[in-house]
């Protein structure tokens, strides 16, 4: 694969990622969407269905690895040269932003109607207002369209949860949806990777909202931080390097494993 390869799929694969998982959180999150309330299933195909779409996209491509935690295993297993990385993470950080940019013009109005809702200004401590906290340490009302966060703040538990779940996910991968070139996920691949993070969505989830991908919680809280919104509340900067750094072991111990039990 040339860089211009690498860069074209792996930028637009992710975005399209992005936005199609973070839509499904909007539209099940924002007042005024006709999916309000549409619940954690809803979330989890719609998520599969997202990592479905770009995956057959950028597969032809990049390879379609759309995660750093799959392009760091497939680095450790052998079929990503390390020289690539850099290249694979830093495409994937820019889809991962521009895909969340997306999310918030496609539900622009909603997401006045709902930071602006006095249902919503009631709940915000006093001190909040109309106020724009862009350095408030805690998460916002709407942060979970665009990012992760714990049930239960502990980060040595959530860290470890992010670690398994990702494990799962790049050793099912590895195992299971290479192409036939073993640098990415093939055609057969993609459906099946489609419906592993469906499966981890519904059993490994629950605790930490299952980012298992560090661009896919990175880039669209960078987004949020950003965004001209009123009354959105913090980006929780001190939770954000969990979903980094636990995708990141989970991805490297899955190639670990990879070559261990499956050469």
């Amino acid at each position: 694969m040339s860089s211009s390869d690498i860069f074209i799929g792996e930028t637009i694969g992710t975005a399209i990622l992005i936005l199609l998982g973070g839509g499904v959180c909007a539209a099940v999150t924002l007042k005024a969407s006709k999916a309000k309330d549409a619940g954690w299933l809803a979330i989890t195909f719609g998520w599969g269905f997202a990592v479905l779409t770009g995956a057959y996209l950028a597969g032809g491509v990049s390879g379609a690895h759309l995660n750093p935690a799959v392009t760091i295993g497939l680095a450790i297993e052998g079929g990503t040269k390390w020289s690539d990385v850099p290249l694979y993470l830093g495409s994937q950080l820019l889809g991962a932003i521009i895909g969340a940019i997306l999310v918030w013009l496609t539900y622009l109005g909603q997401f006045k109607a709902h930071l602006t809702d006095p249902e919503l200004l009631a709940t915000l401590p006093a001190d909040e207002g109309m106020v724009d906290l862009k350095s408030a340490p805690k998460a916002g009302p709407v942060l979970g369209i665009f990012s992760t966060g714990p049930e239960i703040r502990n980060y040595a538990q959530n860290v470890l949860t992010e670690v398994i779940a990702t494990t799962v996910l790049v050793l099912a991968i590895l195992t299971q949806g290479l192409n036939d070139n073993g640098n990415g996920i093939g055609v057969l691949g993609a459906l099946i990777t489609a419906l592993v993070v469906v499966g981890i969505g519904l059993s490994l989830g629950g605790p930490t909202g299952y980012a298992i991908n560090p661009v896919r919680d990175l880039g669209p809280r960078i987004v949020h931080s950003l965004l001209p919104l009123p009354n959105k509340g913090g980006s929780d900067w001190t939770y954000a390097w969990v979903p980094i750094v636990g995708p990141l072991i989970g991805g490297a111990i899955a190639g670990g494993l990879y070559n261990l039990a499956f050469k």
